[in-house]
């Protein structure tokens, strides 16, 4: 009974308190890009203990020599994501501002409240990350650059951020990019970061996890592992990152029914 409530409860949960916990400091004067930093780091650390008590597979917490290699790429990552925000966050704004003018008006609907704001910048950021990521298993060039994230031998919190320095560029110019070239203001940006972090570390916890209807919206560990079959066959599908909608309307969101994954990766 206890590990059924966790699997189907521990994602909503965790993401709502995240999302509380940094709208509670931003309300309370804390900057929104020092805001969403804490709520993340306690969601990953959740994880990972949690990952020890109830492990989806306990051949996933054997080390396969891949701790360090996950840890180093995980700190580039966010190495090349501050440095990325220093250099588009005042090009972007300056391009919104000036096509702003051109049109009367701002493009990005700022008035709208906080949290729908955040859903649409997540499915809106989300198309053409999912085209990146779909070129990048279809287009040889691009494969050698991403199939640092699929050479991991197990899925577990850690290598939620096993990705080429230059893989994490292109996916943060594409998705926070192209917030701010719309104009998405600081908060919401913060919040996207926020939801992208939590949901990264969630997709692939070495967890059992259920989504039920949400795996209709949130490209959840149930859809994720099927990305990281060993097979082609199966694993050239369900590319979204936060979500799973794009996979919907283009045809490839992978989800048999009557099948589960093994604890085969690559």
């Amino acid at each position: 009974m206890v590990i059924r409530l966790f699997s189907w409860t521990a994602f909503p949960l965790v993401l709502g308190a995240s999302l509380a916990w940094a709208l509670a400091w931003m309300h309370a004067g804390v900057a929104p890009y020092r805001a969403f930093a804490l709520p993340l780091v306690a969601a990953n650390l959740f994880v990972a203990v949690c990952e020890r008590l109830l492990p989806m597979h306990r051949s996933w917490l054997r080390s396969r020599g891949d701790v360090h290699v996950d840890g180093g790429l995980a700190l580039s990552v966010a190495l090349v994501s501050a440095i990325l925000g220093r250099v588009i966050t005042p090009l972007g704004a300056g391009a919104a501002m000036s096509y702003a003018s051109v049109l009367g008006g701002d493009v990005w609907p700022s008035g709208w409240p906080l949290l729908v704001q955040l859903v649409l910048a997540l499915v809106v950021a989300e198309l053409p990350k999912y085209w990146a990521h779909r070129l990048e298993h279809e287009w040889a060039p691009l494969w050698r650059i991403h199939a640092t994230h699929h050479s991991a031998q197990r899925l577990y919190w850690l290598n939620a951020g096993r990705f080429h320095p230059l893989d994490a560029a292109l996916d943060y110019g594409l998705g926070v990019g192209t917030l701010l070239l719309l104009g998405c203001g600081d908060a919401v940006i913060a919040l996207f970061v926020l939801v992208s972090g939590v949901h990264g570390v969630f997709q692939h916890a070495n967890l059992p996890l259920r989504c039920g209807p949400l795996n209709w919206f949130f490209s959840m560990a149930e859809l994720h592992r099927w990305h990281h079959a060993p097979d082609t066959e199966r694993s050239n599908h369900n590319y979204g990152q936060n979500l799973i909608v794009w996979d919907v309307v283009f045809g490839t969101r992978y989800l048999p029914a009557r099948e589960q994954p093994g604890d085969a990766v690559g």
